[in-house]
């Protein structure tokens, strides 16, 4: 059997979620290079521009969530793959939820690579690692590289966990992302998802990930103010789950 074959079935399984805010111009890259999947999620976070309707022409089941944030656009795009598994309890057991920006800096073709070792039942949660993969030069700032290391070095201290990157690349079977019952709203999303996989003892893999220069202007690490409160709430995040406070 051919591995686009057996890579199939998975595929068929995969919610892909991809919270945008104003990517019209990149949006249609993303879904184009995507494989086909059960159903692709972009979560609109309050566009001002075209990316809604472009995204909608190219497939796309689009939702609007008007209240800002990183987080709050990933809840919403769960809250739709709960509606659509609600009827079919047999299919939340193989589902797979798939995470990616819509700003076309992750490689959508290596979706198939993150969700292998979930479809093969030895791991629960893949992280697309930039650190270990191939990225393209100036496709990550230098606060945004500090900012990863620092994290995963605070991870490895505190809980052990092995991780080199925040990726917003990720996928997670569907019944592990609902036992973690995610809350972060914004920029403690990724981290938050990543200490309670390893709090919950969930089966981790990391995988390298092409990675390249974003189109239009990061949220975070392209601005000041961005780069701040990311910053900020990642730590928050972290020594929340590690002293309890907050």
């Amino acid at each position: 059997m051919s591995n686009s074959a057996s890579q199939q079935p998975a595929l068929e399984n995969t919610y892909v979620i991809i919270p945008m805010l104003n990517e019209q111009e990149s949006i249609a890259l993303v879904l184009a290079d995507l494989p086909e999947v059960a159903q692709v999620i972009v979560v609109d976070n309050g566009s001002t521009d075209d990316g809604p309707d472009i995204a909608r022409q190219h497939g796309a089941l689009v939702i609007h969530e008007p209240q800002r944030g990183y987080g709050q656009a990933c809840l919403t795009g769960i809250a739709e793959v709960d509606k659509q598994l609600d009827d079919d309890p047999e299919q939340k057991l193989t589902a797979i939820v798939a995470f990616i920006d819509g700003d076309y800096s992750d490689h959508p073709d290596e979706i198939v690579n993150l969700i292998a070792p979930i479809a093969s039942g030895e791991f629960d949660f893949v992280v697309g690692s930039r650190s270990r993969g191939q990225r393209e030069s100036g496709a990550m700032h230098f606060q945004a590289i500090f900012g990863n290391w620092l994290a995963c070095t605070l991870m490895r201290i505190f809980w052990g966990a092995k991780y080199t990157d925040l990726g917003p690349f990720r996928t997670i079977r569907y019944e592990t992302l609902k036992d973690l019952e995610m809350k972060d709203q914004n920029y403690g999303w990724t981290i938050e998802m990543q200490i309670k996989a390893v709090k919950k003892k969930c089966r981790i893999k990391e995988i390298p990930v092409s990675y390249r220069q974003r189109i239009g202007v990061s949220k975070i690490s392209g601005t000041i103010s961005g780069t701040i409160k990311a910053g900020y709430k990642i730590l928050f995040t972290i020594f929340k789950y590690r002293f309890g406070f907050g």
